[in-house]
């Protein structure tokens, strides 16, 4: 373990190392990233808006963090993992970079995460930043875990401001009272807020879910309106619904005003955008069933978002939610399951838990006088899976969403119509992944 720890350092050193001499050879314009809620989704819909206009790559998958930001920079789709001879291919690729000419971005779209104290305060050292852009918080963070309190995860998620360059821009959330209040009388930089409520310089109005022309009342997407400097511009997102969709769209535009670009023209895109898995995703189910796919994470200001978008979808039969743990929350973990406990039982009519934490979103949903017999716990997402589709019927909804570590893609492979489809439209579906 020891000897482990000694190589992961001197790994992150060489390709820290590299990736400064990339920046410094290349000079490309940086977005970065970061938040408790959406960082995810927000580069992938930043990055679909820039490459309308610009020459932008982004990090592959959730890459954010000490390991993650220089392979984003190096240009790796994969990590090493435990092969060493991964490693060292990506330290070559690195080097060849440096040392011979290359036709790199002109942007960068980088997520920057927090998974304990010091992760954004290092890299903020050597990473400059054009445009930062802040998601959400929530009351009880991701990752809180590891931190004396949500204002500990706050001032290191901070910590990027001091990667702006003096002409850089702050993107902000406004319908997030934790940064709003940070960041609406702070002074010192360009700022451009984004959100739902009246106030925000990028605001979002006329929300609504889509549904397919048939019988039967399908999802198939969110319209809504952009409105900046009295311009209303209609926006339509087909395959996922909810509203941090619209959030991502609204941070994405506002990083294109602060650059001096046409965002009508750039969301252009937006029509032909394909929703990332296991975020808010449309898939067809079983039997002639729906399924909410947000089986990439969880977290509880994620999860309550997820419940009150289920709630407002009109369907023609049952509405079934199917929750793992929500990791890495720490003290909060036994009150904020109950909390989704007791907010499941005004949203469902079946309620599925998979995991030790989860049993207390059970155990909050009775409290709430939701019936025990429509009430199932699991140890294991598959064996979920199997019981759920023994239960569903045509016309039913399903909403799947826990942490990483719970596999909750699984619940969903059992119970998807396509399920030959999978490695296109589930998460986690490297062979690391389906190795563990």
């Amino acid at each position: 373990m020891i000897m482990k720890n000694i190589l992961k350092k001197i790994v992150v050193y060489i390709l820290t190392l590299e990736s400064k001499l990339i920046l410094k050879k290349y000079r490309p314009k940086i977005v970065a990233i970061t938040g408790s809620v959406g960082k995810t989704g927000t580069k992938d819909v930043v990055h679909a808006l820039f490459s309308k206009l610009y020459f932008a790559e982004k990090s592959p998958k959730s890459f954010n963090s000490e390991f993650g930001a220089p392979l984003a920079i190096i240009g790796c789709e994969q990590s090493g993992w435990n092969n060493p001879l991964s490693w060292l291919k990506i330290i070559l690729g690195g080097l060849t970079l440096i040392i011979l000419p290359n036709h790199y971005p002109k942007w960068l779209i980088l997520e920057i995460g927090a998974d304990r104290p010091g992760d954004i305060e290092s890299i903020a050292r050597w990473i400059p930043v054009d445009v930062a852009i802040f998601t959400r918080m929530g009351e009880v963070p991701v990752h809180v875990e590891f931190f004396d309190s949500p204002a500990a995860i706050l001032k290191e998620k901070l910590f990027l401001l001091d990667a702006l360059k003096p002409e850089g821009v702050v993107v902000f959330n406004y319908d997030d009272q934790i940064i709003k209040k940070e960041f609406e009388n702070k002074r010192g930089f360009n700022k451009i807020s984004y959100g739902f409520e009246k106030g925000a310089d990028i605001s979002a109005s006329n929300y609504k879910i889509v549904y397919k022309k048939t019988t039967e009342k399908i999802p198939s997407g969110v319209n809504f309106k952009i409105n900046f400097k009295g311009t209303s511009v209609p926006a339509t997102i087909y395959g996922t619904i909810g509203k941090q969709q619209i959030y991502s769209t609204l941070a994405g535009v506002a990083a294109v005003l602060s650059q001096g670009g046409n965002p009508v023209v750039a969301l252009g895109v937006l029509k032909d955008y394909n929703s990332q898995p296991g975020r808010m995703k449309i898939l067809k189910g079983l039997k002639d069933t729906v399924i909410i796919d947000d089986s990439y994470n969880s977290s509880p200001i994620a999860l309550l978002e997820a419940l009150q978008t289920i709630e407002s979808v009109t369907i023609s039969g049952r509405k079934f939610v199917v929750l793992g743990d929500m990791m890495e929350i720490g003290k909060y973990s036994i009150e904020e399951h109950r909390k989704i406990g007791i907010r499941s039982a005004e949203v469902a009519d079946f309620i599925f838990v998979v995991g030790v934490r989860a049993k207390y979103i059970a155990e909050g949903a009775l409290e709430a006088g939701f019936s025990e017999e429509k009430i199932f716990n699991f140890d294991d997402a598959r064996l979920a899976g199997k019981g759920l589709e023994l239960k569903l019927a045509k016309g039913d909804l399903v909403l799947v969403k826990g942490s990483q570590s719970m596999r909750m893609e699984r619940v969903v492979e059992e119970v998807m119509a396509e399920p030959l489809r999978k490695n296109e439209l589930l998460v986690r579906q490297e062979e690391e992944w389906l190795a563990r």
